[in-house]
């Protein structure tokens, strides 16, 4: 049979479980929280406290700044007008530079 062990803080020790050992559920309010864990400890890069979202939100909107995801259709409309540019020569057709060329040649004459 298989025996299972955990390292347990409080005695500073391997300690053998059960099979059917479960974590310990931390308070009731950490299930509540658990979205502002990644925030827990975080600075701006100038050193102000961004350590919960309503922080960051404020940090954000005092300094003019925003996240990536306010861009999620932008990036998407660019490569179609950047694929539209490589293959239809953009807002410059092919044509219009002959005829450029053309009319520069006449000027000459």
């Amino acid at each position: 049979m298989k025996r299972k062990f955990i390292y347990s803080p409080e005695l500073k020790e391997m300690v053998e479980v059960s099979t059917s050992w479960e974590p310990p559920v931390r308070g009731n309010t950490d299930a509540c929280l658990w979205n502002d864990r990644s925030y827990d400890g975080l600075r701006a890069t100038d050193g102000a406290d961004i350590s919960s979202r309503s922080k960051h939100r404020e940090y954000m909107k005092a300094n003019n700044l925003t996240t990536m995801d306010d861009f999620t259709g932008v990036y998407a409309e660019a490569q179609k007008r950047r694929e539209q540019y490589y293959t239809r020569g953009g807002t410059v057709t092919n044509d219009d530079v002959g005829r450029a060329i053309a009319q520069l040649e006449k000027q000459r004459r």
